[in-house]
């Protein structure tokens, strides 16, 4: 079963509305800003970052808003961890199942161990919409955030809101 079927069957399953939108292949979130998939009256585009600690035996998915820059040493002291990196594009195939440029908190469906925990950026909550990528970099979902929020607990990945700065 391919990333987006399986992503577009968890939403049926919750009963949700969501928009897809189909487009060209994007990698960065500058491809993304540019394109303009990231205006919403009601959302904010969600910014992914997939990293590991300095063991290499822990993985963090954090999701931040579009606009924000996160300092890892801020949020490795948010999160209780040593010092955090950004995971290798295997350690992503191998946790996530997904390819760089397609990362998405939807990724956690992937990860049958649930090794990965999740962070949202406490200034997420404000927004009832996000945009994240269905497990591919063809295409946008615009979904309600506390939806998102339940299918990651419902998962069973760890997951809690922290402070990202500015």
């Amino acid at each position: 079963m391919n990333d987006r079927k399986i992503v577009l069957d968890t939403l049926k399953r919750y009963h949700t509305t969501y928009e897809l939108i189909e487009h060209e292949p994007m990698y960065t979130v500058e491809d993304i800003e540019k394109s303009g998939l990231w205006q919403h009256e009601n959302g904010i585009g969600a910014k992914n970052l997939f990293l590991r600690d300095g063991s290499g035996k822990h993985h963090f998915l954090i999701v931040i808003r579009e606009d924000k820059q996160a300092d890892l040493k801020f949020v490795r002291d948010e999160i209780g961890s040593s010092r955090l990196s950004f995971a290798s594009e295997e350690r992503l195939e191998k946790y996530l199942k997904l390819q760089t440029g397609s990362v998405s908190p939807l990724g956690i469906l992937n990860d049958e161990n649930r090794e990965v925990a999740v962070f949202f950026d406490k200034d997420l909550k404000q927004y009832e919409y996000l945009a994240v990528h269905p497990n591919d970099n063809t295409a946008t979902i615009w979904m309600k955030t506390d939806v998102l929020v339940q299918i990651i607990k419902d998962h069973g990945n760890s997951f809690d809101w922290i402070s990202i700065g500015s």
